[in-house]
């Protein structure tokens, strides 16, 4: 049974910097990307970043842009979301995500977000003064 396991979040301030930790247990070797996404109150998931776990291509938002930095350790099976100039509109709670057949891309859509395999149960970021 796979599991995936956020850490990592916390309040920060405007502009601060905070490093989310997803580490996943059971068969990873199935997986074909894995990604971060985030849902604020009375809004609905949306993507922020994913990446292939077989090969090197990534894919994040618009929003995550120049800002965060997805990365991964396969043999520590974690991959990792380096965030950075945080905004009042990043507070939300994230979740990591795991898919068995996917590509990065597909899984940022909202149809690859609905059939996703595996989520996490979520870490909460607050960005605030």
């Amino acid at each position: 049974q796979v599991q995936l396991v956020e850490s990592g979040g916390g309040l920060v301030q405007p502009g601060g910097s905070l490093i989310l930790s997803c580490t996943a247990s059971g068969r990873t070797s199935d997986f074909s990307s894995m990604g971060w996404f985030r849902q604020a109150p009375g809004k609905e998931r949306e993507f922020v970043a994913t990446i292939s776990w077989r090969g090197d291509s990534t894919y994040r938002s618009d929003s995550a842009k120049g800002r965060f930095t997805i990365s991964k350790d396969v043999a520590k099976n974690t991959i990792n979301l380096q965030m950075s100039s945080l905004k009042p509109e990043d507070t939300a709670v994230y979740y990591c995500a795991a898919d068995r057949e996917t590509s990065p891309f597909t899984m940022a859509t909202p149809w690859g977000i609905r059939g996703m395999d595996h989520w996490g149960k979520g870490t909460q970021v607050t960005v605030s003064s």
